[in-house]
């Protein structure tokens, strides 16, 4: 079973995630983070590169996607909080992400650009 990150751990690894876009999620110990795409098509190619790491990893994200848009949450249930697993998946998934843009403000409504295109056009 995996352990708890240590504070040690956390002040380590914490601070270069959240420049990169993570963020923690109120009330959880997890981190987030929101990726838009150019379209659908590159939304689900990197689910599917990252579903191919995450299975090797033993550890699977909880996550969403609504046309170019993938919301991820990370944190490790076996012991209830974030994980090395957790660190390593992210860094994974930014490496994956290529240039796709990064929602940083997490305290806004996520909105994929079908809506966008749906109230402006």
């Amino acid at each position: 079973m995996p352990d708890l990150l240590t504070d040690a751990e956390r002040s380590a690894a914490l601070p270069a995630l959240g420049a990169s876009g993570w963020g923690a999620v109120p009330d959880r110990d997890a981190i987030r983070k929101v990726w838009k795409f150019r379209n659908f098509v590159d939304a689900w190619g990197f689910m599917s590169r990252v579903a191919l790491v995450a299975e090797k990893l033993n550890h699977h994200p909880e996550w969403s996607n609504v046309y170019n848009v993938v919301d991820v949450t990370l944190s490790t249930h076996d012991c209830h909080g974030l994980s090395r697993l957790d660190i390593d998946l992210a860094n994974r998934m930014d490496a994956l992400a290529g240039t796709a843009e990064v929602q940083r403000d997490l305290t806004l409504p996520v909105e994929s650009l079908c809506r966008v295109r749906t109230r402006h056009g």
